[in-house]
């Protein structure tokens, strides 16, 4: 700043002023100051200013997902940047890959930015360990998955809802024999939309001992190995419920491999781009994850600004969308 003012010929306070956009500087003078700081290429060092001004906060926020390259967690983070930015707060966002260790060390590495706030999607059996962070009133907001050990708010899916509407839909079209594939079973989110399914499935008077289920699938091709396995076994199922965005995408490519795209139903867990353009189209329990970033951040910023009401867990309802996939009925 003191090269700017030099090079500008005026006064420390004066850049300051131009900088922050304050009045009381002429159009000439506010010229020169920003001709100078572009030719030394400065920038305004927010994070310093933040803490002189505002209560020592950083106007930075992180946020933990299970990977920014999922569809559904990139959805979140933009409905978060995008609610955010409205206040001047920037999203340093990674990816938990869902490793319990790299949950502590990417949220030590946000705390050592002190950043204002975290929203947090965990993986790690106990969430206790960031008590210390919450008792000094650092907000957290935990997205998808709710904490174990601390008291937060939490917004999450009806998941075991969401996957009880998935089995209620096949069970309506004719199918009995249906197969579950899932996600990790340390996942919270894999065991409720297993819990949902077989609970609806028990309601309709078939035992879970005789549904075919594959878990721990945490990629597409673990999923499509899964599904073509048991696609060509002895007694193979007339439905698939898939219980999460990439395991679908595994599913689907089995199911176009061995030309049973049209003959096996399939119900996936998650919405996608373009879902509507497969052939057929592939038919949903939708979650709403820019639902979810919007309230998240309506909470992270209630927080923020004081709010001390008790923590409580907001559910965002799942939507059943039918495509035409989901639709396929059993053979005669």
């Amino acid at each position: 700043m003191r090269h700017v003012a030099t090079l500008a010929g005026v006064g420390i306070k004066t850049v300051s002023r131009v900088m922050n956009e304050e009045a009381g500087v002429s159009e000439a003078t506010r010229t020169k100051v920003l001709e100078a700081s572009r030719q030394l290429n400065y920038q305004l060092d927010v994070t310093a200013g933040s803490l002189r001004r505002a209560g020592r906060r950083t106007l930075s926020v992180g946020l933990l997902l299970p990977s920014v390259s999922n569809p559904f967690s990139g959805e979140i983070n933009r409905a978060l940047e995008d609610a955010l930015s409205a206040r001047g707060i920037a999203v340093f966002a990674a990816s938990l890959d869902d490793d319990p260790q790299r949950e502590q060390s990417i949220i030590a590495a946000f705390l050592g930015r002190r950043v204002d706030g975290l929203v947090l999607t965990p993986i790690a059996k106990n969430q206790s360990y960031t008590i210390p962070e919450h008792s000094r009133d650092l907000p957290m907001v935990f997205i998808d998955r709710e904490p174990v050990g601390v008291d937060a708010d939490a917004v999450v899916t009806d998941n075991a809802i969401g996957a009880a509407k998935a089995a209620a839909h096949l069970l309506a079209h004719g199918h009995t024999k249906i197969a579950y594939l899932g996600d990790r079973t340390d996942i919270q989110t894999a065991r409720e939309r297993k819990r949902g399914f077989l609970e609806e499935i028990g309601r309709a008077g078939i035992p879970s001992s005789s549904v075919p289920i594959r878990e721990n699938l945490h990629d597409e091709e673990t999923a499509r190995q899964a599904a073509i396995e048991l696609l060509t076994s002895e007694n193979p199922p007339t439905a698939i419920f898939s219980s999460q965005n990439l395991v679908t995408f595994g599913t689907m490519r089995a199911l176009k491999e061995l030309g049973k795209n049209r003959e096996v139903a399939l119900v996936g867990f998650d919405d996608f781009t373009l879902a509507d353009m497969m052939d057929p189209g592939v038919t949903v329990i939708a979650q709403h994850p820019d639902r979810i970033g919007v309230r998240t951040a309506e909470r992270l910023l209630a927080r923020i600004d004081g709010d001390q009401e008790p923590p409580r867990t907001y559910v965002v309802p799942s939507e059943l969308i039918q495509r035409g996939s989901g639709e396929i009925r059993p053979p005669a």
